[in-house]
């Protein structure tokens, strides 16, 4: 079998999942190894995720580990389609690693809830206040890498539309309303779409005003992604270094009572569509 070079975090995350199994059962990867016919090394990689598993080995790894939730296994064999490549692996060797397990983490979640303080969630963004602000990073991006960063961040959208859109909740801070990106045009059409996108059945988007006390937030922007089951859920963090991805259970609970909190200092949907109005007027 071969040895891969890159696994991706979803990969990452069914070996570190299969570790947790293994440890739970109160087995070494050497006793793991035994009972699966092979060696402790085997077991290891596939635990590293520097080896694929099929989907027969998940469940006789879960039947080894007396793993009695048919939900769980079930959940982990849904992560072993390695051989499904998605639409982002187009962008590999182009765009940061990060950013393509952060569109293949969207494309797998059954609900999204999403935190932004000075920045527009990334996919309900207008193709026009993506490119400004792409145009201001740092170090600047090369014409033509602007413009893949652009069509990567339009295709990820997809999963907001179809038979089967993905529930979408977010909150936005006012400051991330008021920034101006793009100039005056620009920035008056990005607020006009998060208002159309708010009025879709999947989507909710909630303001989070000046004077709110009631706020906690590490000024990052956060995605809480849900997965087949609560135990499988990752947080992503966008930070200045690129995507952060987090699958404790200790780290997702934090990030659960983070937006809670946030929600409870936000206006409710209505009020936030006539705030947005209000801003995009005054432009």
């Amino acid at each position: 079998m071969p040895v891969r070079n890159a696994p991706t975090a979803r990969q990452l995350r069914l070996g570190a999942e299969l570790r947790k199994l293994r440890e739970r059962a109160g087995l070494t990867s050497t006793e793991a190894g035994r009972l699966l016919g092979t060696n402790q090394a085997q077991i290891s990689n596939i635990e590293a995720s520097r080896f694929g598993v099929s989907a027969d080995r998940v469940r006789t790894l879960a039947r080894n580990y007396d793993c009695s939730d048919a939900a769980l296994v079930d959940a982990l064999v849904g992560m072993t389609g390695e051989r499904k490549r998605g639409w982002w692996e187009e962008y590999r060797d182009i765009l940061p690693i990060g950013l393509l397990d952060l569109a293949e983490m969207e494309h797998h979640a059954t609900a999204m809830r999403v935190a932004v303080v000075i920045h527009m969630p990334g996919l309900l963004q207008t193709l026009d206040h993506a490119r400004a602000g792409l145009q201001e990073a740092v170090p600047p991006l090369r014409p033509h890498i602007v413009e893949h960063h652009i069509s990567y961040r339009m295709k990820r959208q997809a999963i907001l539309y179809g038979d089967r859109p993905t529930h979408y909740a977010t909150i936005v801070h006012e400051a991330a309303l008021r920034m101006g990106v793009g100039g005056r045009d620009v920035a008056r059409r990005q607020l006009e779409h998060l208002i159309e996108m708010s009025e879709h059945e999947n989507v909710v988007v909630r303001v989070i005003p000046f004077g709110e006390w009631a706020f906690v937030s590490t000024g990052q922007s956060i995605t809480y992604a849900s997965g087949p089951m609560p135990l499988l859920d990752t947080v992503e963090l966008d930070t200045a270094h690129g995507c952060e991805f987090l699958d404790a259970e200790t780290q997702l609970a934090k990030y659960r009572v983070v937006l809670d909190r946030m929600s409870s200092g936000a206006l409710t949907p209505e009020k936030s569509r006539d705030l947005i109005h209000n801003i995009a007027q005054s432009l």
